[in-house]
């Protein structure tokens, strides 16, 4: 098969992929170096970071599997997926582990000064009695999308002693009783944007999660509170959080994603201390890749032996299948 890697993916599967069958590499490419390099593929493989319309699959008629290998689809035409009955596989559990971790890696240092205790002690700067930090035991984590990743920053939570509420979409009993059990109560959006400490984002980027902390959710936010950004660039107006921090409304923010990614890039926020800004590092652990690797492979090898032949009959539909 012609397998397209729109996005890398970990070593050693890129290894077992060469082996097995011709690889394309287009790593984070524009529109029009995917659309050419795109024909003839059977698979594709893709992560954030590249937009995959339908503009770029219509080139290629013998595509019938894709991988997206991590969490969100905001990033592909989903709608031509499922018209050209494409199967998609998505991997988010491996991802998930790390986002989760990575948030309490981010509010940690956040509610105990660690970024600036660091910068000062380099500076030769014993600031000892200076950089009073909060605990995050007893304090209420809000959760917003309390999905896969957002359940997972729950649990943390709540085995941290924090209280955990969370929103989604829409409330369904089922769903609120599956979270009571993960030690996450499900309730409005406006009660964990009024209540919580640490605020918690782990939303798809869709029409309505656009700017949805903005200016007036902001200011509903408990004074002092902590915001923390491991969903999408987009989802946080920016510019509003700049002014939340610096009159003091918010004591803090952390963004592993933004509006404006990539080189030359400057976030808005980048000039204020009780921030801490990483590039999209958030599911990036050699850990969580390896066994997105490794999972990819299987898929991939399940796909081959499942492949349509002349002699057996069968059709190929589409499916959307989720993996951890």
């Amino acid at each position: 098969m012609k397998v397209l890697l729109a996005s890398p993916i970990h070593k050693d599967a890129l290894a077992e992929l060469r082996e097995r069958h011709e690889v394309v590499e287009a790593y984070d490419a524009p529109q029009d170096v995917l659309k050419a390099k795109i024909p003839g593929c059977h698979v594709l493989i893709f992560r954030s970071g590249v937009k995959i319309t339908a503009d770029i699959m219509a080139q290629s008629p013998e595509l019938s599997f894709i991988i997206r290998a991590g969490s969100g689809i905001d990033n592909i035409d989903l709608d031509y997926v499922l018209e050209n009955n494409i199967r998609l596989v998505r991997i988010p559990g491996p991802g998930a582990k790390a986002v989760a971790e990575m948030a309490f890696a981010l509010m940690l240092t956040l509610a105990r000064n660690i970024r600036q205790a660091d910068e000062l002690l380099r500076q030769g700067q014993w600031a000892k009695h200076h950089m009073t930090g909060y605990l995050l035991t007893g304090k209420t984590l809000g959760v917003v999308g309390a999905g896969n990743i957002g359940t997972r920053v729950g649990q943390l939570g709540a085995a941290w002693g924090m209280t955990v509420i969370g929103c989604v979409e829409s409330y369904q009993q089922e769903r609120a009783e599956k979270l009571r059990l993960a030690g996450i109560r499900l309730t409005s959006f406006d009660e964990v944007i009024s209540t919580s400490d640490f605020v918690s984002l782990h939303v798809p980027k869709t029409p309505a999660t656009t700017h949805m902390i903005n200016a007036e959710t902001i200011a509903r936010m408990k004074k002092g509170a902590y915001l923390i950004n491991l969903a999408r660039g987009g989802v946080v107006d920016e510019q509003a959080v700049y002014q939340a921090l610096v009159s003091g409304h918010l004591n803090g923010a952390a963004l592993d994603v933004h509006e404006q990614e990539g080189d030359g890039k400057i976030s808005p926020l980048a000039s204020l201390k009780n921030v801490i800004l990483t590039p999209h590092i958030g599911a990036g652990t050699f850990d969580s890749q390896r066994e997105i690797g490794e999972i990819a492979m299987a898929k991939i090898r399940e796909f081959e032996a499942e492949l349509v032949s002349p002699l057996n009959g069968r059709v190929r539909t589409a499916a959307v299948e989720v993996i951890g």
